[in-house]
């Protein structure tokens, strides 16, 4: 018997539920109740091809296959392939592609994301049109029957939080014989759910809401199209960018409080934005769950609630904006997100900064946005905290 089992997805169950104990039974030798951390480079065989479902660690691993598990379950998918990073897991469904193949992706996507484009893929021969996805017209327009593979969808959008409607684009991809890949990092299963809006595949950056303590890098694609699923299995094996067993462990034991954090997290974040909004040296909020956004009625539809980040406009220069996030003291100034601590940065200095000024000029990144990830923590000591860095 392969332990855990593939088909362990507790469909039945409910998400919170499935957060605890897809892919996770008790471990059939001790009866342990969290799965261990298979910390072993091989497996010994009963004889030549007799293994036990695992033979090296690169392959397989029992505690990355429960990662794996849980995580399809959570997006409603068949499979899942977890990879060392996001970029790791976004550069294997590049790697699906051939030189001349099209993708046609989101305009204002994760800064590496965008390096990972336009320095590594584009050079190789594949060819990509960023737009904005908000705009179905310019997106079909954008797509080319026969050559476009992919439709790269981010949703919300990092920095700038546009929600693209997800089943609009899983329908253009059909229309064009592409396939639509959802980056669901900021959303997380728990708020939002493509596969079930037509999507063909689901990327995350587990690093951010699933691992959920700042203290593990990882990536997955998900998705219930069998070839697929076996070619990126096929790619993970033989390209190696695989998580380690700590690293899954990791992942495992944030996933059993997601729908717990995210609940938090979207209630500072939505109370945050509607502070921000009244605040005389903010020029503009950026928050899907403001009836002020563009597509506050798209993700209305299409999420559960609005998510944990929130951007904003700061009246003034890029200095002025440098200089108030290096005073704040509970949020955090790093790169990254999701973490159940606070953290916030300067996109144009800091996660976009590999991404050209005209380029951020023409998609909307201003010199004094800044962006929140809003943590767990007390939201009266949130407020306080930015008040001090506008009175500095």
């Amino acid at each position: 018997m392969v332990w855990p089992p593939r088909d362990d997805l507790w469909t039945e169950f409910g998400f919170g539920t499935r957060c605890i104990h897809a892919g996770q039974p008790a471990e059939p030798t001790t009866g342990a109740i969290m799965t261990p951390i298979y910390q072993t480079s091989t497996f010994t065989q009963e004889g030549v091809g007799g293994h036990k479902g695992y033979e090296y660690a690169r392959t397989g691993n029992p505690t990355r296959t429960a990662l794996e598990i849980c995580l399809a379950s959570l997006e409603g998918a068949r499979h899942g392939v977890c990879f060392a990073s996001g970029s790791a897991a976004t550069a294997n469904v590049m790697h699906t592609l051939r030189p001349g193949d099209h993708v046609v992706s989101s305009d204002d996507v994760y800064g590496g994301t965008y390096r990972q484009f336009t320095t590594i893929f584009a050079p190789l021969g594949v060819e990509f049109s960023f737009v904005d996805m908000t705009d179905h017209d310019a997106v079909r327009a954008a797509c080319r029957p026969g050559t476009t593979k992919i439709l790269w969808v981010e949703t919300p959008t990092n920095p700038l939080l546009k929600v693209v409607d997800i089943a609009a684009m899983a329908t253009i991809a059909r229309d064009v014989g592409a396939r639509c890949f959802v980056d669901n990092t900021f959303a997380t299963p728990a708020l939002q759910q493509p596969m079930g809006l037509g999507a063909h595949a689901v990327v995350h950056s587990t690093t951010k809401y699933i691992g959920g303590h700042s203290d593990v890098v990882g990536g997955v694609v998900v998705t219930s199209d069998d070839a697929l699923a076996d070619d990126l299995f096929r790619l993970q094996n033989s390209i190696g960018a695989t998580p380690g067993p700590q690293d899954c462990f990791l992942q495992l034991r944030g996933l059993k409080t997601l729908h717990l954090r995210m609940e938090r997290h979207c209630n500072s974040a939505r109370a945050l934005a509607a502070w921000l909004s009244d605040h005389p040296q903010v020029a503009s909020v950026i928050y899907p769950g403001l009836e002020s956004h563009p597509q506050h009625a798209v993700a209305s539809k299409q999420m559960s609630d609005f998510g944990g980040m929130v951007s904003f406009e700061l009246k003034g220069s890029l200095e002025r904006a440098n200089r108030f996030v290096a005073t704040t003291k509970v949020f955090a100034l790093a790169e990254s997100l999701g973490g159940v601590e606070s953290l916030i940065e300067v996109p144009a200095s800091m996660t976009h900064a590999s991404v050209p000024p005209h380029v951020r000029e023409q998609i909307g990144i201003a010199d004094g946005l800044i962006r929140l990830s809003v943590g767990i923590e007390d939201l009266d000591d949130l407020k306080a905290d930015l008040t001090c860095a506008f009175e500095n």
